[in-house]
């Protein structure tokens, strides 16, 4: 049994299950996730789309539905006695599931583990006392949890594996009718309504007084999978005031291989841009009461993923006030036109790349995986 509950989380989940599938054809896999996970061959007892958020206010809204779905799957759990639970993120859902779980005799392994050490380290005891093991993505992370008493393993990270070869600058930007020579910035918002709704109208701000100031400069906005069109009407309203800007959807690997530099949302999204080697401004808002909240928990001092892995600011990070169409636009322009800051950030992303360790990270995943499922009673 399975768990995500958002999109890279999912994507993550299917390649997981694609894994454990080539090792196992007859493994059976099912639960809660996305279009890839099912797509991977898993049967989908529940799907995601419309529980995830971000946010401590924003999750208060949604629990009556995810309560049901918590419901739901530990009827299943029980019902269909799975060998072993995977948990892929998505920790206020997945600790809940897991402890249930648990108790009913089920080996919980929790893979891309929760970013507890950065905000939350205290949850780290409540993770110990369900989790059988914990395949960590960071080679930081290791540490953090084998210091906690929690078996731990680092597989890689399977982004790795997963960017394939794109088409050349020249091709992809001149099939969305840009110019290949000009100054190109991929836009990349985030993947849930809610990050949208508070991100894309100063990234939108932002692009607009950029294009003012840097001659011929054109925008790609790679647009995550299951968001409805309205949540882009910022960019419709751009392109008919004049702002040169394309929408792609599913080619989020064709828009970083063809631009210049990336405005990116925290999260998963830093570490694909940097596997790209694409200089990036990283930026991120919550709602003002979520951010009030929950900034009493944060124990670092960065906050981009890419950023954490380095040890050190690599990137620059435009946080809830600081993120203004000013400093959006002026930390854009530094990484098109200043030689050296654009060479320093490059090695420093090779660096990132390297840290990340090298491909198979799901099906380093996928062993431990089946090695516990294997270990339960009956299974061979």
């Amino acid at each position: 049994m399975i768990s995500c509950g958002e999109a890279s989380g999912d994507l993550y989940a299917g390649a997981l299950v694609r894994a454990i599938r080539e090792r196992d054809p007859g493994a059976t896999v099912f639960g809660f996730g996305g279009n890839a996970l099912e797509r991977s061959g898993a049967e989908l007892v529940g799907d995601y789309h419309g529980l995830s958020v971000t946010g401590l206010v924003e999750v208060v809204r949604l629990l009556p539905r995810t309560y049901a779905m918590y419901r739901r799957l530990v009827a299943e759990a029980r019902a269909r006695r799975p060998d072993v639970f995977v948990a892929v993120d998505f920790p206020d859902f997945n600790f809940r599931l897991g402890t249930a779980l648990h108790a009913l005799g089920i080996p919980v392994v929790y893979y891309i583990s929760p970013q507890l050490w950065a905000w939350r380290p205290g949850r780290l005891r409540t993770m110990k006392r369900f989790v059988h093991e914990v395949l960590v993505i960071f080679p930081f992370e290791e540490e953090i949890y084998r210091h906690a008493g929690i078996p731990v393993r680092f597989v890689g990270h399977p982004l790795v594996e997963l960017i394939e070869p794109q088409p050349s600058r020249q091709e992809f930007l001149g099939s969305l009718g840009l110019r290949p020579e000009a100054p190109t910035i991929a836009m990349l918002p985030g993947s849930r309504p809610n990050e949208l709704r508070l991100i894309l109208p100063t990234m939108v701000e932002g692009a607009h007084r950029l294009a003012g100031e840097v001659d011929g400069a054109q925008f790609v906005i790679a647009r995550a999978p299951g968001l409805g069109a309205s949540l882009f009407e910022p960019f419709e309203q751009a392109r008919g005031a004049g702002l040169r800007v394309v929408t792609v959807e599913h080619r989020t690997d064709a828009v970083l291989a063809a631009a210049d530099v990336v405005m990116t949302a925290s999260g998963t999204a830093t570490i694909q841009t940097a596997l790209h080697e694409r200089p990036m401004v990283i930026v991120y808002r919550l709602a003002p009461l979520t951010y009030r909240l929950g900034i009493r928990f944060v124990r670092v001092t960065t906050y981009g993923m890419v950023n954490l892995v380095a040890g050190r600011r690599v990137a620059p990070e435009l946080i809830q006030d600081g993120f203004t169409p000013e400093a959006l636009a002026r930390e854009t322009r530094r990484l098109l036109e200043e030689p050296a800051l654009i060479a320093s950030t490059l090695e420093s992303l090779r660096d990132v790349k390297r840290r990340l360790g090298g491909p198979g990270a799901s099906g380093r995943a996928a062993d431990r995986v089946l090695a516990v499922a294997r270990r339960q009673p009956g299974r061979n």
